[in-house]
């Protein structure tokens, strides 16, 4: 499992962020991008064009979501971000004009405009979660935080139980976890999922597939209207009228880590271990491995790479070089979403794994 940060650090960091952190509800009319010194900037403006709040530096989320609501085709708006600021600017000023005027959430931090997301966005915070799941995963004894990470988009909590552990080989006991992860940018659900620990490599699973799914909550809510241009929001929380949400989450963590639960994964992890990669084509499987289940090509040399090293040439073994590939990756965010990857190709369907494994060994 890829390192991150320490509860107490993590802690600190919502904590500051919970401080410093703005939201507006803006109309389109008053949204301006300008270049300063090469570099796009939205500025927020009043009548006059006086600035409403100080321009602000654009981060890579909030770039693509005013790219999918002015219709700016993505692979162009990057391409003028990258080569021609100016013209970027000139494009989504002509079409912030010529749209209907609507109202937006901008959400901000530390200057950076972060997210730009429609007023039906339910804010669940980063601090409102943790605030109502941290209590729950401390009511076990000995628990204990592998990784913790506050990424531009996303929150993790990965947290063990070592007291409920098993083998699923002789020599190779895992044990349960749950994993919570949050988005505050509109880039996912609320999401609590059972996670698998390995301890001969450090190596963490999230169950992520409709079955493994424990809770999951979209930050959808009804439409804020403001007859303002611009409106600084309050912070919004979770209220009384979220107690069966609250009750549901809080419950979600604790089933993560039930014994059934984790019986359930066990059983499904040895049952890929007695599974055989065909190793007449394994350069070949592991590149269909990595198509199907949206890896990419050096991703998959990687995960080959280490399958070889490992030697353990079953499906289990397959997985399992996926999530210690994970450890590898700079990005915290690629690297979970490659733990849940991991879990996904351990309980591929049986059909898949013919296909997958029947590939013929000229294509090696």
């Amino acid at each position: 499992m890829k390192s991150g940060l320490t509860i107490q650090e993590m802690a600190q960091e919502i904590r500051r962020q919970g401080d410093v952190k703005a939201d507006y509800l803006v109309d389109t009319r008053c949204l301006r991008m300008e270049t300063w010194g090469g570099q796009p900037l939205l500025r927020l403006l009043g009548d006059s064009d006086v600035d409403l709040v100080e321009p602000l530096d654009i981060r890579t989320t909030a770039h693509r979501q005013m790219s999918t609501y002015l219709g700016i085709p993505i692979k162009y708006y990057d391409k003028m971000l990258e080569h021609d600021p100016e013209l970027l600017a000139v494009n989504v000023n002509r079409w912030l004009q010529r749209l209907p005027p609507a109202q937006r959430l901008l959400r901000t931090l530390d200057g950076h405009a972060r997210a730009f997301l429609s007023n039906r966005y339910r804010r669940l915070d980063n601090l409102d979660i943790a605030r109502v799941t941290v209590p729950v995963v401390g009511e076990m004894p000995g628990i204990q935080y592998e990784s913790c990470q506050l990424t531009d988009d996303f929150m993790y909590l990965k947290a063990v139980n070592p007291q409920l552990r098993d083998e699923v080989r002789p020599g190779d006991v895992v044990q349960a976890g749950v994993a919570i992860t949050n988005s505050e940018t509109g880039l996912g659900a609320v999401s609590v999922y059972p996670l698998i620990f390995r301890l001969v490599c450090t190596n963490g699973m999230t169950a992520a597939d409709n079955t493994g799914i424990s809770m999951r909550r979209t930050h959808a809510g009804p439409r804020i209207i403001e007859r303002r241009r611009f409106a600084v929001c309050g912070a919004e929380g979770l209220t009384d009228d979220d107690s069966d949400f609250i009750c549901g989450l809080q419950n979600a963590v604790r089933e993560a880590m039930n014994e059934a639960r984790f019986a359930q994964l066990l059983t499904r992890m040895r049952d890929s271990a007695q599974l055989q990669l065909n190793t007449d084509a394994l350069p070949a499987v592991v590149r269909q491995t990595a198509v199907s289940f949206s890896m990419t090509e050096t991703e998959g040399e990687a995960v080959l790479q280490h399958l070889q090293t490992d030697g353990d040439y079953t499906l289990y073994g397959l997985a399992n070089a996926v999530t210690r590939y994970s450890q590898d990756v700079v990005s915290y965010d690629r690297a979970s979403r490659l733990e849940a990857i991991g879990y996904s190709v351990m309980t591929m369907s049986p059909e898949l794994f013919r296909r997958i494994n029947q590939v013929h060994s000229a294509a090696a």
